[in-house]
């Protein structure tokens, strides 16, 4: 660190910035309509520098966070940004991760002709069109999942553009919802904007400017400090998605992790080829989880910026499933595919590092999206949720249960909220006893949701963990893996991981999340579920 950055003060601004971005977070959250968001809180916030640098970010979702830098990027790039402007995209291959993702970005103006700053934030809106209601859908090609929005201005130096949003609001099945979770969005920002204006008046834009820098280099430091704690070595990790949802798999993922020194080299170029279903990720997610991952091994007051990103490089090839090509389809790499990159990774790191990493976590968001009129007020509605599943024991202890796990970090949708906003009832909501894997420590056990439709429905589960459960370590068990089914007028269907379906009034349908992997050796008779 250069003599010229106080420590106090560079801790003191890391702060600042991580508040603001927290304060965004609790905004959009407040104001949004959509229990997703509300409830959910299926969002992110990020401060970046004028480069779109990432500065700070909330403790928000994973897998956006260290996406959200490419938006940014394709935003600077692409619009000719002016005071009061904002620009929203959910193109994947421009940054974004999957079409409900929808990301506000917002250039900061300080006296100059060019942007200081830019705040951004993204939303995961529960319709943006497409073939089924959730914008989730088994699909074959990016058109069947919503409407695709490259960077465009959708705020003018301060004025909505009423003209675009119609054409947006046009587009899905839920529009008062969606224009609700946008005007947060851009609340959000606002209100990032004001407080940011307010550290650049106490401290200068200069020093402001000065101390973001410092911050990517501090940032830098601790994680080559991380890495170099690692023992140099290659060490390679094997795992696979059950299917893509369109007739084929297993799908291979495959890393291969080089330490040397304060450097690591991660290659993703031996994983599968890009497949015709919705499970093929863009690089951004790719990029997303391994930032992610090297977090973990961190200290928990690392800055989380981009600075910690320099020490990692990353290859992946374009058109395999880790760095799909248009126009592919992406609904479910963002979701599922995310999960399965962080399992390769910690089963890479886990021989390197084997007193530190778990065993494998639930590794399927277990998405369900339900859609279709509510009788209550003849108005189209979509459901969004992702399920808790358990989490991998490692060498410090049991895994929990119901737990969102690694690249997401949402609620559950309380049953209270769930009832009042949609044509479903909670029959079952609880813990799956026994669904940990076995060891020394087990892992934690996933969850039974079991939800009744009150009126036909669309039903589409993107889900994975049905043929193979997570793994364990160092002798640990297998988590169970997960089970999807639906009741029907006293018969019990199975269902199969990935699956679109008509429901009708009085189904029942049943989801039951992985459980985690356990780690160590079993040594004791019924340890594995005796966690609820």
């Amino acid at each position: 660190m250069s003599a010229a950055i106080d420590p106090i003060r560079l801790e003191v601004l890391k702060n600042r910035f991580a508040s603001l971005t927290e304060e965004m977070g609790a905004v959009l959250q407040r104001t949004a309509f959509s229990p997703n968001i509300k409830e959910r809180r299926d969002f992110s916030c990020a401060l970046f520098d004028r480069d779109g640098e990432m500065l700070a970010q909330a403790a928000h979702i994973p897998v956006h966070l260290g996406s959200m830098p490419l938006s940014v990027a394709a935003a600077i790039r692409r619009v000719d940004l002016e005071p009061g402007d904002m620009v929203m995209l959910n193109d994947p291959y421009c940054g974004g991760t999957h079409l409900p993702d929808i990301t506000l970005v917002m250039p900061i103006f300080h006296g100059g002709s060019s942007p200081a700053f830019y705040l951004a934030n993204r939303a995961h809106h529960a319709d943006v069109g497409g073939i089924s209601a959730g914008s989730l859908p088994l699909s074959t090609e990016i058109f069947q999942e919503g409407l695709r929005i490259p960077p465009v201005r959708i705020v003018r130096q301060g004025r909505l553009d009423g003209e675009l949003l119609a054409v947006l609001l046009a587009n899905v099945r839920t529009p008062v919802e969606r224009e609700g979770d946008l005007n947060a969005q851009i609340a959000a920002n606002r209100v990032g904007e004001r407080r940011l204006l307010e550290i650049i008046d106490r401290y200068g834009l200069s020093e402001t400017t000065c101390y973001g820098q410092a911050l990517l280099d501090y940032g830098e430091t601790l994680m080559a400090s991380v890495i170099a704690a690692i023992p140099d070595g290659c060490y390679r990790f094997e795992d696979v998605l059950d299917d893509d949802g369109a007739g084929h798999g297993p799908i291979p993922i495959r890393c291969q992790l080089t330490v040397a020194g304060s450097r690591v080299h991660i290659d993703f170029s031996a994983c599968a080829a890009q497949v015709a279903g919705c499970v093929n990720a863009v690089r951004a997610i790719t990029l997303s989880a391994v930032f992610y991952v090297f977090r973990l091994l961190a200290p928990e007051d690392i800055p989380g910026s981009a600075g910690c990103m320099r020490p990692i490089a990353v290859r992946t090839v374009p058109g395999t499933v880790v760095d799909c090509t248009f126009p592919a389809a992406v609904a479910g790499g963002n979701v599922e595919t995310s999960q399965r990159i962080v399992d390769v990774l910690l089963g890479a790191l886990a021989q390197a590092l084997p007193a530190r990493i778990p065993a494998a976590s639930c590794g399927s968001m277990n998405n369900l999206t339900i859609g279709g009129v509510d009788p209550r007020s003849q108005q189209l509605f979509a459901y969004y949720e992702t399920i808790a599943g358990g989490a991998g024991g490692g060498p410090r202890g049991r895994g929990a249960s119901g737990l969102q796990t690694h690249m997401t970090n949402t609620l559950n949708t309380p049953i209270e909220a769930l009832e009042h906003a949609y044509p479903l009832r909670m029959r079952r909501y609880a813990l799956r006893d026994g669904s940990g894997g076995a060891g020394q420590h087990p892992g934690g056990n996933g969850i039974v949701r079991e939800l009744e439709l009150l009126d036909a429905a669309q039903i589409t589960i993107i889900s994975d963990r049905r043929n193979q459960g997570p793994y364990g370590l160092a002798g640990g068990a297998p988590g169970r893996p997960g089970r999807n089914a639906l009741l029907r007028e006293g018969q019990l269907l199975e269902l199969p991981g990935k699956c679109s379906l008509a429901g009708r009034s009085g189904d029942v349908l049943i989801i039951e999340t992985p459980g985690g992997g356990g780690w160590g050796p079993h040594n004791t008779a019924g340890e594995a579920g005796d966690h609820g």
